[in-house]
């Protein structure tokens, strides 16, 4: 029964492991203070598809709401966008050239934002994958970031089939057509992206890479397990997938970032690093001190300019390594 209105709340709707990360990722964000208690009902609204399943998605995760409180917070307004940083690399930049561009996967289209380092023929090449919000200027300028260092990067649109993130001045529906897509078809645009990368004549096709960001970080290790041309990857607090049976099939080199106080993300560290060694793959796991879940992103509450230094650091050096510059 629900604890406020007394009726009989309506079963969950069936949500996909990542669609449970991003409902839980709100939640711990509501519990930090980091949201408040009405755009958390109100997101959860816009994920569930309306206030008569909200309760019952809440309800999963340990939080109640009654009828009319879901129903008011539906109706709120959507608030602000956090507006970005100024960008570590200007999208002007003259040792860049950026634009969007449009690549196949299957039947579908994705876009994605395609930076080169200018007077370099030839270049390894990265993939950048964004957090659970979509294609943002922060990943924007990630991809510009790894650019100026003289790799080819690609940064996809994983919200193209509904039209690409621009489109949307509420991020909570960007959000739940992510959370509520099959993750292998969101992995299927990841890996058709790697495939364009490689068919660029300014990639070296034997040197690619990835990169990715909480929602985003989950999907790279899954990226990771099916595609064994990949040469390096480094998700960011990214999620395991359900089963670790993939983690046979890496070929990439790992390196994976964690925040000691990201609790929820980190409890997964364990069981990867088991796999990880039981395949043979090689990796290394880095815990940030006194960093929480998205400490990279310096667009967000969670920012932590020391670690978020510290990673890109090794990033740098990881992608050197294995990908050569």
């Amino acid at each position: 029964m629900d604890e406020f209105s007394g009726r009989a709340e309506r079963p969950a709707p069936s949500l996909t492991d990542m669609g449970r990360y991003v409902v839980e990722e709100w939640a711990e964000e509501y519990r930090e203070g980091h949201l408040s208690r009405r755009e958390l009902l109100r997101r959860i609204g816009v994920f569930s598809g309306g206030a008569a399943l909200a309760g019952a998605v809440l309800a999963s995760i340990g939080i109640h709401a009654s009828a009319e409180e879901l129903a008011t917070a539906a109706v709120a307004p959507v608030p602000p966008s956090l507006l970005a940083q100024a960008p570590m690399v200007r999208p002007d930049d003259p040792s860049i050239r950026a634009q969007m561009i449009t690549y196949p996967s299957g039947s579908a289209s994705v876009t994605g934002y395609l930076v080169q380092p200018a007077g370099k023929p030839m270049a390894p090449g990265v993939l950048v994958t964004h957090e659970n919000r979509g294609l943002l200027e922060h990943h924007m300028d990630v991809a510009r970031r790894v650019a100026k260092l003289g790799y080819v990067a690609l940064a996809p649109d994983l919200a193209s089939p509904i039209g690409g993130t621009a489109k949307y001045q509420d991020l909570a529906q960007v959000t739940a057509f992510l959370g509520q897509t099959p993750p292998e078809q969101l992995v299927a645009m990841l890996d058709a992206g790697v495939r364009h990368l490689q068919s660029l004549a300014s990639v070296r096709r034997d040197r690619v890479g990835a990169v990715g960001f909480c929602f985003g970080g989950g999907l790279t290790w899954r990226l990771a397990m099916q595609n064994a041309e990949l040469k390096a990857v480094v998700p960011f607090y990214g999620p395991n997938p359900p089963s670790l049976d993939g983690v046979a099939h890496i070929r990439a080199a790992v390196l994976a970032f964690y925040g000691a106080l990201d609790e929820r993300v980190d409890a997964g560290i364990p069981a990867m690093r088991a796999a990880l060694q039981q395949a043979r793959v090689t990796y290394e796991m880095v815990v940030e001190p006194n960093a929480r879940h998205a400490f990279f992103n310096d667009t967000g509450p969670s920012y932590n300019a020391a670690a978020a230094a510290d990673a890109w650091t090794k990033t740098v050096a990881w992608f050197a390594k294995y990908l050569g510059t």
